[in-house]
């Protein structure tokens, strides 16, 4: 055999293959990019950085990762891209050396009330293949555990069409595990009829309690008077049992009330539509009140919350029913499944106990199978979305993380650091949006966007290395060692909230005076039982504010405008002006463009292939009539105000002829959690995270509430936003409020006048109060967690 020889020391010329190394991508205009041009070295970690709103998003999620799954898509047939979501081709002119992209961002799962952890990871599938095999005693295939799936049994004749047609008798059976009661939601809701109305009292009278509800004007309560079911005039509790049943669950039927053909139907499923039905975020304060107080859920009585039948309760391995696998705690489900030796199975017990490990690894081990997918925070969401890419044996893939460190103790980053080096080292792109200084420390690439947000945001101020970040003039790199100081004073509480003998969830019996008129901080370890304990425990009741970090819901068509309440003092504005009616300038109402309905734009669908919105040619895009532009109000017409950013507004409706002030209040307080650079007429689709939670705050400190609950208000806050927000903390306990805040951001610990910390640990290793006192008191006693990591940032 012989072999060539090499001549000389040269080194070998490279394959042209190695030389796409790099991502480029020029003249992205998403959203506020300004022509950004950039180029991202593959199989490294890049963090980009930049304040809230700079174009980190539009650039990394809404262009790269975006263009790689549209290209992705476009792979299969013209068939199967029908059922996939259609994408649009980003605002791009070019990118090159895309690769396969994996999004694992903060969207919050699905909250349907039967998706749990367990079915959201496909542990559930495993487990119920598991135990149709080696469950005793045997009741069906994998369906018999499942609690989305009923149980059906049908039998009749069918004809079969082939060849001489043939009539063949056939039964089918289908063995489920749903519990029948509660259709596998383990809750049932039952309706407070005492709410509803005063059973003392006739319809004539004014039984009903309902609001909105009057006996002598609302045709839905002629429709019951009126109908001929009930008698008008007899008290509800004199009805008869026939009465009743027809009054409360009636079938729709046509019945005349004053010449006039209407449907009448029973009052419980009339609530049902009218209420139930309903976003109860989107309704008015005194309905949300009055739904809250009707409607009552309550633990399935027959199979006890676990979701399942009797049958699927009574098979078990060992001592273990299906249910109590999924009610334990994931790291013991996992030592469980571990000490499992049955050979027959041995594949499916490997992958169970991977996926099990996975949870652990990631730090969610204190989770249990059976939690509602819709009751995770956004950081934990995010985490179990991580579980599936694990162990995966893909490279030169490149995965997309919308901070992944949201709703992670300091003690918890380490681990979630080690897992993104993890899935670079075997040989994948990794990009991060990212604010905490400990994940961007990591970075091997940093790319600051900015200088500012909105419109003052959107190019790339800086690229290189952490080292170089820092010494950079950028905002991002001379915030980037900013260290909260202890305070010297600290407030006094006026009062208590006392909470006894908390235990809802991992909660131990927990007894604590929660101080008022101060700024108290709730801190410990992701899964301690912070929002159990805060969430669980404090009353929702008329003085409470909660601002927790439940997703916005709106259409394209809301924008803060409309979602904070501010366009309600505009239009009334313009009307009074003008002499007109103030529905003119809503384009949701009377002043819409007729041609796009108010949309703005003109949707054509192409089926599989992305639609096409195009500006509408007769408002250009301004979504009025043009009539209803001619009427203007401090020199303006409605689109040009809707245009304008919040700081603009503010000076625009403070003085002058245009002075509004109770639209200037609603700005000053969107000016005052930071959102100044926002359009108010900006798609609430297009916030962010951030955004949005620093959007819902600005509605709420309108609230009358003495106490104000925020739930983690530093999400996707850059680090030069913090000091903003603590300033806005401090104005409102200065006006008098209290303030409790649930929060991992040391900034805000060392903020505090009070701190309660909770632990030791997560799930049953926590669930205690391990600390209460001052910032102060908890860096010089460095006993928690927390004390450790606080007196490492402080310094102290």
């Amino acid at each position: 055999m012989s072999s060539a020889k090499r001549t000389g020391s040269q080194a070998p010329v490279p394959h042209v293959a190695d030389s796409h190394d790099l991502i480029r991508v020029h003249g992205a205009r998403e959203n506020n990019l300004k022509d950004v041009s950039i180029e991202i070295p593959k199989r490294r970690l890049t963090v980009f950085t930049g304040v809230s709103g700079s174009g980190k998003s539009s650039l990394v999620f809404n262009t790269i990762a975006a263009e790689s799954q549209r290209l992705i898509n476009e792979t299969y047939s013209a068939f199967v891209q029908g059922f996939m979501p259609t994408l649009a081709r980003p605002e791009v002119d070019i990118l090159e050396g895309l690769t396969t992209a994996i999004i694992v961002d903060q969207q919050r799962m699905g909250a349907d009330p039967r998706s749990t952890v367990g079915t959201a990871t496909d542990v559930n599938a495993m487990l119920r293949i598991l135990f149709s095999r080696l469950g005793e005693p045997h009741i069906g295939p994998p369906s018999a555990y499942s609690f989305n799936t009923a149980s059906v049994r049908a039998s009749g004749a069918i004809t079969v069409e082939r060849g001489n047609k043939k009539a063949v008798k056939a039964t089918y059976e289908r063995t489920g595990g749903m519990c029948t009661r509660c259709e596998g939601r383990g809750s049932v809701s039952d309706i407070d009829l005492t709410q509803l109305y005063d059973d003392s009292k006739s319809l004539a009278e004014g039984a009903f309690t309902i609001p909105g509800w009057k006996s002598d004007s609302q045709w839905t309560v002629q429709v019951y008077a009126q109908s001929g079911f009930v008698d008008p005039d007899k008290p509800i509790r004199e009805y008869t049992e026939k009465q009743l049943r027809d009054f409360l669950y009636g079938e729709p039927v046509k019945v005349k009330v004053n010449g006039v053909n209407l449907t009448y139907e029973g009052l419980i499923p009339k609530i049902q539509k009218s209420f139930l039905s309903k976003d109860k975020e989107a309704m008015q304060p005194h309905i949300r009140a009055f739904v809250e107080r009707a409607v009552t859920f309550t633990v399935c009585p027959e199979c006890d919350g676990t979701r399942l039948s009797e049958g699927a309760r009574s098979s078990k391995i060992g001592k273990i029913s299906i249910a109590d696998a999924c009610a334990m705690e994931i790291r013991d489900l996992a030592e469980w499944v571990r000490d499992l030796d049955e050979p027959s199975v041995a594949p499916l017990l490997g992958a169970l106990r991977d996926a099990l490990d996975s949870f652990v690894e990631i730090g969610l081990g204190y989770l249990s199978l059976d939690r509602p997918a819709g009751t995770l925070s956004g950081g934990e969401a995010q985490r179990v979305k991580m579980i599936r890419h694990l162990g995966s044996s893909l490279t030169d893939t490149t995965y997309v993380f919308d901070e992944p460190t949201i709703g992670l103790h300091p003690h918890d980053i380490q681990r979630m650091n080690d897992l993104l080096l993890r899935l670079r080292d075997k040989g994948n792109t990794v990009l991060v949006v990212e604010h905490k200084p400990e994940a961007i420390a990591i970075a091997d690439h940093v790319v600051d966007l900015g200088p500012g947000a909105g419109t003052a945001g959107g190019t790339v101020c800086f690229e290189g290395t952490v080292e170089e970040l820092r010494a950079g003039d950028t905002v991002t790199g001379r915030h980037l060692d900013d260290r909260a100081v202890l305070k010297d004073t600290v407030r006094g509480p006026i009062g208590a909230l006392e909470i006894r003998g908390a235990t809802t969830h991992n909660l131990q019996d927990v007894d604590v005076d929660v101080p008022l008129g101060v700024l108290c901080v709730v801190t410990g370890v992701a899964g301690s039982g912070k929002s159990s304990l805060i969430h669980g425990s404090v009353p929702a009741g008329a003085d409470v504010v909660s601002v927790d970090q439940s997703p916005i819901k709106g259409s394209r068509r809301s924008n803060p405008a409309t979602y904070t309440g501010l366009l309600e003092p505009i239009r009334k504005a313009f009307a009074k002006a003008n002499g007109v009616k103030p529905a003119l300038f809503s384009a949701n109402s009377e002043g819409a463009c007729p041609t796009c309905n108010g949309a703005g734009v003109i949707y054509t669908d192409l089926a599989m292939m992305a639609g096409v919105a195009a500006p509408c040619e007769d408002c250009e895009g301004k979504r009025f009539q043009p009539a209803v532009l001619e009427y203007r109000f401090g020199g303006r017409d409605i689109s040009e105000v809707l245009a304008m950013s919040v700081a603009q507004a503010e000076e625009f409706f403070g003085s002058g002829e245009a002075r509004t002030p109770a639209a200037h209040k609603i700005l000053d307080r969107l000016a005052d959690v930071g959102l100044g650079y926002l359009t108010l007429g900006q798609p609430l689709t297009t916030l962010s995270g951030g955004e949005r939670q620093r959007l819902k705050l600005a509605t709420h400190m309108g609230d009358k509430g003495g106490v104000y609950v925020l739930d983690e208000p530093t999400t996707g806050l850059h680090l030069a936003d913090v000091e903003q927000l603590l300033g806005l903390l401090d104005r409102l306990v200065d006006a008098g409020k209290s303030v409790i805040v649930i929060e991992h951001h040391q900034a805000v610990m060392a903020h505090a006048d009070w701190i309660i910390d909770l632990g030791p640990g997560a799930g049953h290793d926590g669930g205690r109060i391990v600390f209460e006192g001052t910032p102060a008191d908890l860096v010089a006693d460095r006993s928690t967690l927390t004390g450790e990591h606080l007196a490492a940032y402080v310094g102290g």
